[in-house]
């Protein structure tokens, strides 16, 4: 069979906790403890605080899924995290519906993006601003306004953070804004944009940054996740950098890191 972008992109976008989010797994998740709202042009599935339906006024962690997942791939991970009951997580969906049940911020070209023959097709992936992430970025933002106007989330307790795709579309937010932010989470992102985003960096001199990738990572290369380290590091960053010893996923240290980022922001002893 000829390999597509769709298949391409079936092959690793769901493997986030060390297992593949079944089908009937993310109709359980819109079950418990969590709604989905509208907010702008976004679905977002909230959780957490006191109600667990993200009521309270505690501190808000946005995570933002990557390329070909479905909306509710990350909403495991606020279970695994060791927080402070006040703590709110709202998980929005990207806008755009693929072709296998996944969503996308922007488009990718697969076959484009796994091309390594060379050192020119990795700095061509550092340079180039992806066509839709201007898109992506304002409808986020507008969901972080409403996030303060309708739910009391001040920006300065909110950490915004991703995987893969929503991993990158964090970094541009933060970096392209003047809106203040409590903390930056990049899990198995990498340098985009860079002609715009280095200058952009000091901007953000001591805002935390926890930062993981795989040593094996066989779709974002993890030598390019050092590069964006060490660029946010010499603009004044601090990076909590986790390397571990695997591929695109989220494996229990970096849970732990970002366990730690969260909590660093929030008043109260976990729950």
């Amino acid at each position: 069979m000829r390999e597509t972008n769709q298949t391409r992109a079936e092959s690793f976008v769901k493997a986030k906790l060390g297992r593949p989010i079944a089908p009937d797994d993310a109709l359980e998740l819109n079950c418990g403890a969590m709604r989905a709202l509208k907010l702008g042009t976004l679905t977002a599935h909230v959780t957490g605080g006191t109600d667990r339906e993200g009521g309270g006024n505690g501190p808000v962690v946005v995570l933002m899924h990557g390329y070909g997942a479905p909306g509710t791939d990350l909403v495991p991970l606020w279970r695994e995290l060791a927080v402070p009951r006040e703590v709110r997580f709202v998980f929005p969906e990207a806008p755009l519906e693929l072709g296998f049940g996944g969503r996308a911020w922007w488009p990718i070209d697969m076959a484009r993006l796994q091309d390594r023959s060379s050192e020119g097709s990795l700095e061509r992936l550092t340079s180039e601003v992806p066509p839709g992430i201007d898109a992506a970025r304002a409808a986020v933002l507008e969901l972080l306004s409403l996030l303060e106007s309708d739910f009391g989330a001040a920006p300065e307790q909110t950490v915004i953070g991703g995987f893969s795709q929503g991993a990158m579309l964090a970094t541009d937010i933060v970096l392209r804004t003047a809106r203040p932010f409590a903390g930056l989470a990049v899990l198995s992102g990498t340098l985009i944009s860079r002609g715009e985003w280095l200058p952009l960096m000091a901007a953000r001199k001591g805002l935390p940054v926890l930062q993981s990738h795989g040593r094996t990572d066989a779709v974002l290369p993890f030598s390019l996740a050092e590069r964006l380290r060490d660029e946010l590091l010499a603009a004044g960053l601090p990076v909590q950098f986790i390397a571990f010893n695997g591929g695109h996923g989220i494996p229990g240290g970096v849970l732990e890191g970002l366990t730690q980022l969260i909590r660093s922001i929030a008043k109260s002893p976990p729950a």
